[in-house]
């Protein structure tokens, strides 16, 4: 698909755009008079909704899924940024080393 998974909200734009042209379609059908080109007309419009409902779909798809990883991503990324902040702590009580001088005596 053409959306890129950062920005799935991007989809507003063929939306609109099919949408758009299938309200054009169907003023002009109004004004037609022929039944077989009124029945090519709503065939273009069926395919028009049926397009944008799939990018619809689509974003709302990306959309849950690039939520879903945020929310499982968070708290690994937490618990790595407390480790990093516990191993940049020089004297923490419970992992001190012992100092040479004081054990040899």
């Amino acid at each position: 698909m053409f959306m890129s998974r950062c920005c799935p909200l991007m989809a507003i734009v063929p939306i609109s755009l099919f949408l758009t042209a299938s309200f054009f379609v169907l003023f002009t059908l109004r004004k037609v008079a022929e039944k077989q080109l009124k029945v090519v007309g709503y065939l273009a419009v069926g395919f028009l909704w049926l397009a944008a409902l799939v990018i619809a779909l689509g974003a709302v798809s990306n959309l849950s899924q690039s939520f879903g990883k945020m929310r499982c991503s968070m708290p690994q990324k937490m618990k790595m940024c407390g480790m990093m902040q516990m191993m940049g702590q020089k004297n923490m009580p419970d992992m001190a080393m012992p100092d040479k001088e004081t054990t040899a005596k």
